[in-house]
């Protein structure tokens, strides 16, 4: 039988807003971790409060020095950042009202403006319940991790206590060190067992892949993922183009797993600011391309951080089947570049995108960032059925739920060559 056509515009609106706000989403990139992690799954209002995007925010504002707001406890710092753009400002950025966001969805009252009684609300709150709480309102059933084995408090969760054991959460294995700072992760193998010099010898390339092989294993790692400065250049004679061409791919292809890129930060142009003293840089593309075309049979899941390098990434998927981009990251992920991003993605790549993921640090972020996400990708895609619909071509709500099911989740899994979790 015929699926029902939907009738008007009004109706083909809010049929588009609905399936947007609701259609269950795989989160496949967050700095969140499952409970196993303990300490390292962030939660609560001070922790939202002491989000770095908040605290370089607040310096904004500030005659303080650096010194004395590190010195201060966490709850002085978010008590301090509160006043300054709660208080004396009105929590206009992206940051401050997705906090607003969070706090009315949680069932508090905002009008009030009282910090205290937020903080004694989430204070009594269970972490598993308040697990099950955030994941149910922001409507996201699958988390991906970002996982470190050079840290030692995560490393001892995989090595002595059997590492992930909740069902939502995959983890993605983090390797920047390799990359990014060699001579430290040198140090670091030797201390782990690892036969590595910095020398780039046979055996120590043999270390490296045994590395890698064996953290991917134990993780089941759905991706290896590194986060990479602007002035990346590949191929070149260097040591990050001999680790990925002689130690990263192959280990990618004999595990039949994504190699992600993040490309285009620029670390501690602030140092004062510490996490949140990191800047955007203008990034090659043609890195990317060489990859592409170079590995034709390995997969690349690519964001870039710097909004001058999106068209150009967006015109390559074009022209690679290998390359998934993903994601409006971090400086990006505010509305007015979520909805520049998304329409010119689906303008040219149609929906086969992974138009955003998170980047969570503290749990109940989760809440606002996919309700701001969502009713944007949800204003895009309206406009696209809308023009649509105007030609005679009349799309069922089925049509539409199997587009978001493949933008939400589906094309994830899919390039993954995985079942969905």
């Amino acid at each position: 039988m015929k699926a029902q056509t939907i009738q008007n515009a009004a109706e083909l609106r809010k049929i588009v807003e609905r399936l947007a706000a609701s259609t269950p989403v795989t989160d496949m990139h967050t700095h969140l971790y499952s409970v196993d992690f303990e300490d390292s799954l962030l939660w609560g209002i001070d922790e939202l409060l002491t989000y770095h995007y908040l605290i370089s925010e607040s310096f904004r504002w500030s005659e303080d020095s650096y010194e004395a707001f590190w010195a201060m406890t966490k709850r002085e710092q978010a008590d301090a950042i509160w006043k300054k753009l709660f208080v004396d400002h009105s929590p206009v950025s992206e940051a401050a009202s997705g906090l607003i966001t969070i706090l009315d969805r949680l069932g508090l009252d905002v009008s009030s403006r009282n910090l205290e009684e937020y903080r004694r609300n989430l204070a009594g709150r269970d972490l598993r319940g308040q697990l099950d709480t955030v994941m149910k309102l922001a409507k996201v059933e699958h988390i991906v991790m970002t996982n470190d084995p050079f840290d030692a408090a995560e490393r001892a969760v995989w090595l002595d206590r059997g590492g992930n054991t909740d069902p939502r959460f995959s983890a993605a294995l983090r390797v920047d060190a390799l990359l990014n700072n060699w001579p430290q992760a040198v140090r670091e193998l030797k201390q782990l067992g690892y036969r590595v010099e910095e020398a780039w010898t046979e055996e120590t390339r043999g270390e490296v892949r045994r590395f890698l092989s064996e953290w991917i294993r134990r993780m089941d790692a759905l991706y290896l993922a590194v986060s990479m400065p602007g002035d990346f250049v590949y191929p070149s004679d260097d040591h990050r183009s001999r680790m990925i061409d002689e130690a990263m791919v192959p280990v990618c292809r004999e595990h039949g797993i994504p190699f992600a890129l993040m490309i285009g930060v620029r670390r501690s142009v602030n140092p004062g600011l510490r996490l949140a003293g990191d800047m955007s840089m203008h990034s090659d593309v043609t890195a990317v391309e060489a990859l592409c075309r170079r590995y034709p049979d390995q997969k690349f899941l690519v964001t870039m951080l710097a909004r001058e390098n999106q068209h150009e990434l967006a015109v390559l998927a074009r022209k690679f089947r290998n390359l998934m981009i993903f994601g409006c990251w971090w400086f990006l992920h505010v509305e007015s570049m979520v909805e520049e991003m998304t329409r010119f993605r689906v303008e040219l790549l149609g929906t086969s995108v992974i138009p955003q993921h998170s980047d969570c640090r503290v749990l109940e972020q989760l809440i606002y960032k996919w309700e701001h996400s969502r009713s944007i990708i949800g204003r895009v895609l309206a406009d696209k059925y809308e023009k649509l619909h105007g030609s005679g071509w009349y799309v069922t709500e089925e049509e539409i739920q199997r587009d978001f099911d493949d933008l939400y989740h589906r094309n994830f899994w899919r390039f993954l060559g995985r079942e969905a979790r």
